[in-house]
Parts: C-alpha cells; structure tokens; sequence
C-alpha cells in the first residue's frame, strides 16, 4: 500500500524539502514553501528498461508539421500555427479574454482539422455553449466536456483522439492519485506532466489555460512554465478595447512576434493594421501631439504621444503618465531644462500614449520630448512628420533598432517625413523609400525641424 510522506515545495522554483525553511534553498525566495503530501509509491527499479543513445542527425526529419488555427495573429505568435505534439500555456489576468481567444481557436481549427476536445474545468457545459453562440464559435466538430477529473479527461481523449484538446484552466484539473487540493504545486505539476505525455506521445497538441498570480506570474511553480513548449502572455488595460498576446517562450519559432485583438461585443477581433487604427482620430495642427514608430515585438506600430504642459497650482508641479515611464519622463524633462533652457520647474506635465499601449523602448524619448516641448511653446508638430529615436543625457540623438521596418510603415500609412538618428540614415538610404528622411545629431536640430 502506497505511503504518503509530507515534504515542503516552493512555489517559485519547485525545490522540494524534508521540512519548512522561511528561505527557498533553490532559488533564495522568502515564504514560498508550501506543505504538500505525495505518495512513496511507484519508484522505478534498476531492471526497467531504458533507452539506449542514438545519433542525433538520424532525427532531422523534414521540419515540424503545422496546423493552422484560424486565427491569423495567434498563428503568427505561434510562429506559423499548431505544431503537432505540442504544448501550449496561456496565461493572463483574470477576465482578459483567455477563455474566449482559445475557444474561438478550437472553433475555427475544428473547422480545417477535425474533432476538437474543449474541457472547461470552470464553466459548465450551459455556459460555454452560450459563450460560443454569443462569439460565433459553435462548430459540428467542437466538443465540450465540462470536467476537472484528468484520469476521465485522459480516457476521453485517448477514445476520441481529437486534432486538439484545449484544457480551461489548469489549476481547476485535479489528479486523483496525488493528494491535494486543485491548483496545488503538486496537483498542477502532476496535470501538467501528464499532459505532456499524451501529447508527444500521441501527437495531440495541447492548450491549455493558466492563472496568474497578483504580481503578472503563472500561478503554480516556475516549473510549469519550463515543461511546457510555448507560453503566451494575453495583456490589456481594461478601459481600452486592445488585447496583446506575446510569447515569452517558443520552441518552434521567434518570441519577438506579437498577435494584437481588440475586445467587442461579439468577441475578439483581429486588428490587422493597429497603426490605422490607432490614428483615425487624431487632431491635425494641434500642440502637444507627436507619432512615433515603436515596435510590438518586431511589429512596427505608429502611436500618437500627447503632452500637455501648464503652470502649476501647487508648491510641487506634477509629473503624470500613461503608457510610458514617470521615471523615463522625469530623466527627458531635465534634459529640455539643462540642453534648451526650458524652465518647466513650476510647470505640470502630464504624458499619454494613445491606445493603451504601454511604451518601454527609448525610440520614443524624442516624440515625447517634441510633444513636450510643443505643448509648453504651444506650436503644432507638422501633421505628416512621424519622430523616432532616443536622446541622451548630453542631448545628443542616438540611433534606434529595426529602422527599416519603422520607416516602411511609415510610408505604408502616406506620411511623407520621418525625422531619424543620424546614425540611421547610411542604412535607410540603400533602401527605396517613399518618404522624405531627415537625419539629425542633437536635440537642438530635432525641435529646429519639428517646431519651425
């Protein structure tokens, strides 16, 4: 008969230990071991038979077979679609649109691929049903199983073989054999493992959702993150309508991809040009508005930063941001000071990023820093000059990453002038471009051209 024995797990790194300790021994973290119970049970004898070495180039093959889901922004963060065999972990605030992105996924990958298993462990099987009516998502070949019971979600999917199953959420899927609550260490270790298995073993891929904690993390042991084959990140701001989805790890293709959604009535939509978008109704000849090329992974997206600079009230003048560093913003308001003589220290500035999107590049300190300056002299940036680069401490204009795919959609959206880095411009020349570039060194050159 199987004994349990009590050991203590972290909840960051997984480590295991006979007895508490207040500080992890595996990755030094504080307060996270938690008391678990596992069996003593079904350990491996010396006769079991193992693998033996073989060569490795007799396993090239042609290269992972794909299957497309659908959904075209979620096919390009995956690198191109579902490979086979695969493991998929998606996690995101609660509410994001987790649910609704990967039922939509089963639904239109059911529709070129065959049978789909969708197992919603926190729903029943009423209120999934509504959800794919109210998004669109009801298909012959989608099947849902309302069960948290992995051994009967195994023997399911085994019988049935499905082109994929999708798992919502993990944390709800228990394992009998493991003692312990749902959404434990041990239980969501276990799940996951085993869901490993059945899909290498069987070439089934495999979705599955998962909680995050309050500080952004995937609830559960780091190690969930590092058995599985891709994680994506599903983000938003809730008062805005624009959904992220990045991965920050992918086995089978780039992690500098992003998938942009934006959340309507009916469900989440593909925003195939964010750029557009996101400048439809911007102001012409209006202070205190600046666009700039960032970039979304190694998307380029144009977004349209505002300032507006006024004299404050207080003792103290205010610093206010949204979407982009307080921090980054006070270091560039010292720099107008000390480098161009703007006296804002009795002024109040306040910063937005257009959309929601959150800007952690330094490409954008020289269109923050030409909106800035156009709020507090009250002079329009020209309407078809898009800005980019970052500034240093000294005012000089630093050359900025991926240049050419900015300029290109610049272009592509008919602006006619691109203020760049110096140090850019050798580069963007070789290239044929149907825009006017204008390189500068100093920020003193940036404003001359900006603000004329």
């Amino acid at each position: 008969m199987a004994k349990l024995k009590t050991v203590f797990l972290c909840s960051e790194c997984g480590f295991d230990s006979p007895k508490w300790v207040g500080r992890c021994p595996g990755c030094n973290a504080w307060n996270t071991m938690e008391e678990e119970k596992i069996s003593t049970a079904g350990k491996v004898s010396a006769s079991c038979k193992a693998a033996k070495p073989q060569l490795l180039k007799e396993f090239t093959g042609p290269g992972e077979h794909r299957k497309t889901t659908g959904i075209g922004e979620l096919d390009r963060v995956l690198g191109g679609g579902v490979v086979d065999g695969s493991l998929v972990l998606v996690g995101g605030d609660p509410g994001i649109g987790k649910s609704t992105l990967l039922l939509s996924a089963a639904s239109q990958f059911s529709r070129r691929n065959g049978d789909v298993l969708y197992v919603s462990g926190e729903e029943s099987a009423v209120q999934t049903g509504l959800r794919a009516r109210r998004t669109g998502a009801l298909e012959d070949q989608l099947w849902i199983m309302a069960e948290t019971n992995l051994e009967w979600i195994l023997v399911e999917a085994l019988k049935m073989k499905p082109a994929m199953l999708v798992i919502d959420s993990i944390q709800a899927v228990y394992c009998p054999a493991i003692p312990g609550a749902a959404g434990s260490i041990s239980q969501v270790r276990e799940s996951t493992g085993r869901l490993l298995r059945l899909a290498k073993d069987h070439g089934i891929p495999v979705m599955i959702v998962g909680h995050v904690t309050k500080d952004g993390s995937i609830a559960g042991p780091r190690l969930l993150e590092h058995m599985v084959d891709t994680v994506l990140y599903f983000e938003g701001e809730r008062n805005y309508a624009f959904r992220v989805l990045r991965p920050i790890k992918n086995r089978f293709g780039s992690i500098a991809e992003s998938g942009i959604f934006s959340m309507e009535n009916d469900g989440l939509v593909e925003v195939l040009n964010p750029s557009q978008f996101l400048l439809a109704e911007r102001s012409q000849n209006v202070s205190g508005a600046a666009i700039t090329a960032c970039l979304e992974g190694i998307r380029p997206l144009l977004i349209e930063i505002q300032a507006l600079v006024s004299t404050t009230c207080f003792g103290l003048p205010r610093r206010a941001t949204a979407g982009f560093d307080a921090n980054r913003l006070g270091l560039l308001l010292a720099v107008l000071e000390k480098r161009q003589g703007m006296m804002l220290g009795n002024q109040d500035v306040y910063v937005n990023a257009v959309g929601g999107f959150k800007l952690v590049e330094p490409a954008a300190d020289l269109a923050v820093m030409l909106a800035v300056s156009s709020s507090f002299k009250n002079r329009p940036v020209p309407g078809d000059l898009v800005v980019m680069g970052e500034v240093g401490l000294t005012g000089e204009i630093r050359s900025v990453p991926h240049v050419l795919q900015r300029v290109r959609e610049v272009s592509n959206l008919g602006f006619s002038k691109v203020l760049v880095p110096w140090g850019n411009l050798a580069e963007l020349k070789k290239a044929s471009l149907n825009v006017e570039l204008i390189g500068v060194k100093t920020l003193s050159q940036a404003l001359e051209v900006g603000l004329h």
